[in-house]
């Protein structure tokens, strides 16, 4: 069977790509011209060079029996907003689009638990629970929330489409780096000496990998699936990363009014006076509340596997400082 990937190039994509051959599919995968192909070096994958908004897309789809549609652009910083919608919701509409012409029998739509907002006072919340559009902080969140709205619109129109939300993925090939790797190498750099007073859900990057896969082959179309596995405190993940080490965790936690000033400093002065800003007012606001999930339906109805945290936390270090992340 032959599926089209897009967004295979990246961290969650590169992992869905291998296993698909491992699993016997055929891949093609669209990629941008600019784009990184480190994560596809050696695989026998068909490389498509294109754009999510390409209205003759369809066109590369033909003979394809699934998609996944994986790719996205991901930024907290308030200047891409337009991007973040021309990309995430316009190539979102696009690609489903593009899958109905070209008789795609089924869909996996990646989206995030961004995308279900979260819940108050770090309450632990499942795919049932939906922070307003006007509640989801940031645009990021707004334009996943609203790509998956495309996705439903596909499927009452008659598409099959099932859609994951992954947490925070962890591992190795995380080339660009994710968010999530973004903590990881800079705690391997030295760069955290104080931490934020909140808290994420974590899995293993493979794990969502066969999220996606069993999504395809057990998911039902217009419904989402949580990939989630551990809840942990910004803290407790940094203790993990100072056992697997041997290097010291950060001991003393930051007020978060420090960074949401120098984010405020950095985003409305800083940039409009061409200055690069360092700290997304965004991220910094997203962190007022832990963003804790329940991910016991992609368990019970896919079979998500649950790995081992920590496996994946020692792969992601060995993966930076063997890929020269790390002085």
């Amino acid at each position: 069977m032959q599926v089209f990937v897009t967004g295979g190039t990246g961290f969650i994509g590169a992992h869905v790509v291998r296993l698909l051959l491992q699993q016997g599919y055929a891949v093609k995968a669209l990629v941008r011209h600019s784009s990184n192909l480190g994560n596809l070096r050696g695989l026998e994958v068909e490389i498509v060079k294109g754009d999510l908004n390409d209205p003759l897309l369809w066109q590369h789809m033909v003979g394809c029996q699934y998609l996944f549609h994986i790719a996205a652009h991901y930024s907290l910083w308030l200047k891409d907003r337009e991007l973040l919608y021309q990309n995430n919701v316009l190539g979102t509409r696009n690609v489903l689009n593009a899958a109905r012409k070209a008789g795609i029998e089924r869909t996996v739509h990646t989206s995030s638990v961004a995308a279900i907002g979260v819940g108050s006072s770090g309450q632990v919340v499942d795919e049932t629970h939906q922070s307003t559009l006007e509640k989801l902080v940031g645009e990021y969140k707004k334009s996943k929330f609203l790509a998956e709205q495309e996705a439903m619109q596909a499927v009452a129109c008659g598409q099959e489409v099932v859609v994951v939300n992954p947490s925070c993925p962890i591992g190795p090939l995380d080339i660009k780096p994710t968010p999530t790797g973004d903590i990881v190498l800079r705690f391997l750099r030295r760069q955290m000496p104080f931490y934020l007073d909140t808290g994420l859900n974590f899995i293993d990057v493979r794990d969502v990998a066969w999220g996606h896969l069993l999504a395809l082959q057990k998911g039902k179309s217009g419904d989402r699936y949580i990939l989630g596995h551990q809840n942990l405190t910004f803290k407790q993940l940094l203790d993990q990363l100072a056992e697997i080490t041997g290097l010291s965790a950060p001991q003393l936690s930051v007020p978060l009014w420090l960074p949401l000033g120098v984010a405020w400093v950095d985003e409305k002065i800083l940039a409009p006076l061409g200055k690069s800003p360092s700290v997304p007012l965004d991220g910094v606001r997203m962190s007022f509340q832990p963003m804790y999930y329940d991910a016991s339906k992609a368990i019970q109805e896919l079979g998500l596997p649950q790995s081992s945290l920590e496996t994946a936390l020692k792969d992601a270090v060995n993966w930076f400082v063997c890929g020269g992340y790390v002085k």
